[in-house]
């Protein structure tokens, strides 16, 4: 069965709702086949990375940056997991109170490195989710994990 693997921080409850959005399209019932793993970014491992069979990836903007929990968990995967895990689709979400490119450019050059193929619109929020970045979440999940399915 092909695995998911959601890794994300989750520190305050605008980034727990994006989270738990992701989580619900990931497992909606139209989903079958699709075993979906979620880890705090300080909890997932190599092993983890590698019995996955795609991604999804949350994160706050912290000060223009990635959080240092989703920047440990890149730093602690990607060399044991670059050749390995190539073209794997992933997609992703951030939430900041304001500027998030940084954010996004350091996501998006990591997983260029890794070689990671993005299969869906992420998910960017500046504000308190609201019922439309609820649905982009929910949607983000239901696609990564749709390009599962066998």
């Amino acid at each position: 069965m092909p695995r998911l693997l959601i890794v994300h921080h989750t520190p305050s409850p605008s980034t727990q709702a994006l989270f738990e959005a992701v989580l619900a399209g990931a497992t909606h019932p139209d989903i079958e086949g699709v075993e979906v793993v979620r880890r705090a970014a300080l909890a997932a491992t190599v092993p983890d990375v590698l019995e996955a069979d795609g991604y999804l990836l949350g994160t706050p903007a912290n000060l223009g940056s990635m959080s240092g929990a989703l920047k440990h968990f890149f730093d602690t995967v990607y060399y044991p997991c670059l050749d390995a895990t190539r073209g794997r689709p992933f997609g992703y979400w951030i939430h900041g109170n304001s500027d998030t490119s940084g954010t996004e450019r350091q996501l998006l050059s990591i997983t260029t490195g890794l070689a990671w193929e993005k299969v869906a619109e992420p998910v960017i929020s500046t504000s308190e989710p609201d019922k439309r970045i609820l649905e982009a979440c929910t949607e983000l999940g239901g696609t990564v994990a749709a390009t599962l399915m066998s």
